[in-house]
């Protein structure tokens, strides 16, 4: 029971660093993207293609996945999703359903339907080995990540002038621009922060577990899991709903089998839901 524990609060980091841009869209913009899971499948795709074909080294490869997908990420949110948002939260729904439809297809037909990885040293290396607990180095890596990154992003937000034009406009985008706010651009620079984030977390999701061009409502479902227990838009919810997820999907298989593992997370979900609609973190009632 101890190796599920910290098996699960250290995969919670991994969750975390999967809902991370998703509860920003959401906080700054109240849009549920519809293609965050391919998002990150593409990314994931990104950093493989760099890494294993062309032996570009993973670090570096990260960093060129990072400014792609920020770059994809601007262009979406400038030339299609900003166009619908003052038509309501409808057509901006449909758009982001729209974007996962065809980066699902695009994917399949340029990689195909092989389920692939990312070959590194840290997913079969262990920081502790005994006979009670081992705890893996990819897992140890991804939360580590997933703390520093939420801390980072928490101080640009709370600290810096952009990171209050981000916040103005969540709060009240028609005040935000009379006080001189762009918010179209603020909301496109959301966007590129959250694609940056969504980039690492499939590096991270690519060089632990194995994923195929269709994974990406798997992950879709486990962000939208992890951003409703900890509360849309909280970072800090974020974390605690990633830790939550995981050890509950770990608890449950160790009770009930593998094959419960996913059902007893989500039997979680709907548990806190029900005693805590907002979700645990939530700064207010959701719309």
């Amino acid at each position: 029971m101890l190796q599920c524990i910290v098996t699960g609060l250290l995969l919670g980091g991994l969750y975390s660093m999967i809902g991370i841009g998703m509860s920003l869209v959401f906080g700054i913009m109240g849009l549920t993207n519809l293609a965050h899971g391919d998002l990150m499948i593409l990314g994931t795709y990104l950093t493989m293609t760099l890494s294993s074909a062309l032996g570009v080294n993973l670090i570096l490869a990260t960093i060129v996945s990072v400014v792609v997908m920020m770059i994809l990420g601007f262009l979406i949110q400038q030339f299609l999703v900003n166009k619908v948002m003052d038509k309501g939260e409808a057509p901006a729904l449909l758009v982001t359903f729209g974007v996962s439809i065809f980066l699902s297809n695009l994917m399949l037909k340029i990689f195909g339907a092989d389920n692939r990885t990312i070959p590194n040293n840290l997913s079969v290396t262990n920081v502790i080995t005994s006979s009670k607990l081992s705890v893996s180095a990819m897992y140890l890596t991804s939360f580590i990540i997933a703390i520093v990154l939420i801390v980072g992003i928490s101080l640009v937000m709370q600290k810096t002038n952009f990171g209050r034009s981000i916040r103005a406009t969540s709060d009240d985008a028609m005040a935000a621009e009379l006080m001189g706010v762009n918010t179209k651009l603020a909301y496109a620079a959301a966007m590129v922060i959250c694609m940056g984030i969504t980039a690492v977390a499939g590096t991270l999701v690519g060089s632990t577990f194995v994923f195929y061009p269709s994974s990406g409502t798997q992950y879709l479902i486990i962000a939208f899991g992890v951003v409703v227990i900890g509360g849309m838009g909280s970072l800090i919810g974020t974390l605690a709903g990633g830790i939550v997820l995981g050890i509950a999907q770990l608890l449950g298989g160790y009770f009930l089998g593998s094959s419960c593992q996913m059902l007893v997370a989500y039997v979680v979900l709907l548990v806190i839901l029900a005693l805590r609609p907002n979700g645990l973190f939530a700064s207010g009632p959701r719309k």
